[in-house]
């Protein structure tokens, strides 16, 4: 992963928590989550399930806005992290490549084969 400077003070990332908390309230929040569908990996996830996440994340200046926030599962939205959406882009690109190579050549991990790392 990427190291990025973190450009947001403490008080702003506060602020934008709050209006957060606030946006979750809202009709169109609810809308949003009642779709039920995860904004990145397109998969259909109980309403309840879904978590609010900042395409541009408020580390990294970004707004609770109706224009950056997504309807994310939980395994989408720990897995982005702190990424701006290039980044994720380069790392879901990154992983579907290694995950084709895996499947290519059949390869198991070590935990799953022999601890020597045969197969």
């Amino acid at each position: 992963m990427s190291v990025f400077l973190v450009t947001a003070s403490p008080e702003s990332v506060r602020r934008e928590k709050e209006k957060a908390r606030a946006l979750r309230k809202t009709q169109w929040w609810q809308r949003q989550v009642s779709k039920g569908i995860c904004y990145y990996c397109r998969k259909p996830t109980p309403p309840e399930e879904l978590t609010m996440d900042h395409v541009i994340p408020l580390i990294r200046d970004g707004k609770s806005t109706k224009g950056n926030v997504v309807a994310a599962c939980k395994t989408c939205n720990n897995q982005k992290k702190y990424l701006l959406p290039i980044e994720w882009e380069a790392y879901l690109r990154d992983f579907s490549a290694e995950e084709s190579t895996k499947e290519k050549y059949n390869w198991k991990d070590q935990s799953e084969g022999n601890r020597d790392g045969r197969m």
